[in-house]
């Protein structure tokens, strides 16, 4: 049997693990897009598989496709811990009896989004992203800033700069999630009105 990281390989554009692209720029990427990629998944994934629609997360690398699982059904009074250790089980189960098909689909859906595709599941209170891709993002730092990731690593909190960036863009997302929400549905809302603006000349 494959391994599971196969799931976010073999598409055209890859490269190393991980889904990266081949050179050629950046595949379409906007709400049109995403409300497409949406759709596609809404119709392939099999009935039966969550409960409700799938949440799906788009941005130029990935295509994140979470679903909700049925929470198991335990004595009243159970302890927290029982409660995850049962959820876990869920998601781990729907995880191995799942993977051939979740991996003919992504199979499928990468050539025609050239993105790579990774899936995850949400049972109750648990939250497990199976495979993710790891995109490298290059930057450039000035010397207080470097400063700043090397504090994150001499305490402890991070093993290299890289590391300590990840770390410092997930507190962000963290504290900031109102306001970063903000700012996409606000990009949303100009991408909308300008694809119903008026084209230019000699367009389709």
């Amino acid at each position: 049997m494959k391994p599971e990281h196969a799931e976010s390989s073999g598409a055209p554009w890859s490269g190393r693990r991980g889904g990266r692209r081949r050179a050629g720029g950046a595949p379409p990427f906007g709400p049109e897009q995403e409300r497409l990629i949406s759709a596609w998944f809404a119709g392939r994934i099999p009935e039966g598989w969550f409960e409700g629609p799938v949440s799906i997360e788009v941005d130029p690398d990935e295509v994140q496709v979470v679903g909700s699982l049925p929470a198991p059904q335990l004595p009243e009074g159970s302890s927290e811990d029982e409660v995850r250790v049962a959820e876990q089980a869920r998601i781990g189960g729907f995880r191995e009896e799942s993977r051939a098909a979740r991996m003919r689909i992504a199979e499928e859906a990468q050539p025609a989004f050239r993105r790579t595709v990774s899936w995850g599941a949400q049972c109750g209170g648990s939250r497990v992203l199976f495979t993710t891709a790891g995109v490298p993002v290059m930057t450039r730092l000035r010397l207080a800033d470097r400063r700043v990731l090397d504090t994150l690593i001499d305490a402890g909190v991070a093993r290299s700069r890289s590391e300590a960036l990840a770390w410092s863009v997930r507190l962000v997302a963290q504290h900031e999630a109102d306001w970063i929400q903000e700012l996409r549905d606000a990009m949303t809302s100009v991408a909308e009105v300008r694809d119903r603006g008026p084209r230019g000349a000699g367009s389709d």
